[in-house]
């Protein structure tokens, strides 16, 4: 069943307002999504009806708040198909979820260990792992890419090694939309006895997630990219290896037992979750995921594969545009540039025509100089965008050209 756009778009009251007097053309959902009304009720509602601190409260509004916050990391386990709650860890977004493996990876790498992550990575998923290199003595390997931005999953292959301690790599490229072989590769990188963690920033919006037939030990993403509230993210990890990881931050709930000389640590997902809780972003993340769930994941795959062979059909009509990235398979982006303009000049002559779209180098800047660009002007498309938008994008930047040339 196919989907009824115009019904999810008036879901969003974002989407009615207007830019420069134009209706808003929002193509920019690799950078955050927007939110329908049931997050921003979900959210109203935590602070107009329990707002309150979790755990230990003595009071309704504090077992209500509770009870709320712990059924969203439910609803998250249920998700990504979790095979405990416990291995739902709360962060603010991928990079702390990120930051918090490698925290723990640097502790137990040793010289002659090699860590292995690949040329697309966004920064939060690269210099993470230098860091981890340089504070430990390992050895960092970077995966090439193909010339059409698919990852060279030969070299993958033969940079696995006896010495491969930990692997990591995105789910899909931010910059590029490439689709990476996540389950094959993490089965092959297993097989090594390494650790694999996926960058899940960019893969949670477009369909349902299974962390167990993935294989992997751990899966990171952001809330705002999957229709929820920024400054909330989750950090999956298996029980197994997440259950004496190395402690990230101290303090408030992660405490079991504390002297003047010496503290122990709770159980999980405690012991990772230091601190005050962002409450509001964890209910309104799963007022995400359950409204989103209304939709078959098919339907969703198959709208967004519409909309991209539409933008890559007229791309490749439009005189002195080049696409970036070419994969066979890839999902909602479209980054390209064209003879003769700035990235950055694009997106300000779009913007003034009411149309979002990102430019520059996309948190990638290793990636960008691999590709030879300064940077590209990157439309992103998600659930509620429509043909007729992928229309005005073009439109736009027919005009754009005229007014560069």
């Amino acid at each position: 069943m196919s989907l009824n756009v115009a019904q999810i778009r008036e879901q969003f009251p974002i989407l009615h307002r207007q830019v420069h007097g134009k209706p808003l053309v929002y193509l920019d959902n690799a950078a955050t999504t927007q939110k329908p009304q049931a997050v921003i009720n979900a959210l109203t509602d935590y602070y107009t009806q329990c707002n309150a601190n979790v755990h230990r409260g003595a009071h309704y509004l504090s077992d209500e708040a509770t009870r709320r916050y712990e059924a969203a990391r439910k609803t998250v386990a249920e998700y990504i198909n979790a095979s405990r709650q416990e291995e739902v860890i709360w962060t603010s977004g991928t990079t702390e979820g990120i930051n918090l493996v490698a925290n723990g990876v640097a502790q137990r790498l040793k010289t002659g260990d090699e860590v292995l992550v690949t040329e697309m990575e966004h920064h939060a998923n690269l210099v993470t792992w230098q860091q981890a290199c340089k504070r430990s003595g390992a050895t960092l390997k970077v995966v090439p890419i193909n010339e059409d931005g698919s990852l060279n999953t030969e070299q993958f292959h033969a940079l696995l090694s006896e010495n491969t301690a930990f692997v990591s790599m995105p789910h899909i490229s931010n910059a590029l939309g490439t689709i990476n072989p996540i389950k094959e590769l993490t089965a092959a990188a297993k097989a090594k006895d390494a650790l694999v963690m996926i960058d899940g920033a960019q893969g949670v919006a477009h369909g349902a997630i299974d962390v167990q037939d993935i294989g992997c030990d751990f899966y990171a993403f952001s809330g705002h990219k999957v229709f929820g509230p920024t400054g909330i993210g989750v950090l999956w990890g298996c029980y197994e290896v997440l259950k004496d990881w190395p402690i990230w931050l101290v303090g408030g709930e992660m405490i079991a037992t504390v002297s003047y000389q010496d503290a122990t640590w709770g159980e999980l997902p405690n012991r990772l979750e230091a601190g005050t809780p962002n409450i509001a972003g964890a209910i309104g993340l799963a007022a995400a995921i359950n409204w989103l769930r209304q939709y078959e994941a098919a339907d969703i795959l198959a709208h967004e594969t519409a909309l991209l062979a539409r933008a890559t059909q007229l791309a490749e009509q439009t005189d002195g545009l080049t696409i970036v990235g070419h994969a066979a398979k890839k999902i909602g982006v479209l980054s390209f540039i064209l003879d003769g303009a700035h990235p950055a000049d694009i997106g300000f002559l779009l913007d003034k025509q009411g149309i979002a779209i990102r430019t520059g180098d996309h948190c990638a800047q290793p990636l960008m100089k691999r590709l030879n660009v300064p940077g590209t002007a990157r439309a992103s498309f998600s659930i509620y965008n429509t043909l007729d938008e992928v229309e005005m994008l073009f439109e736009g930047i027919k005009k754009a050209r005229l007014m560069l040339a």
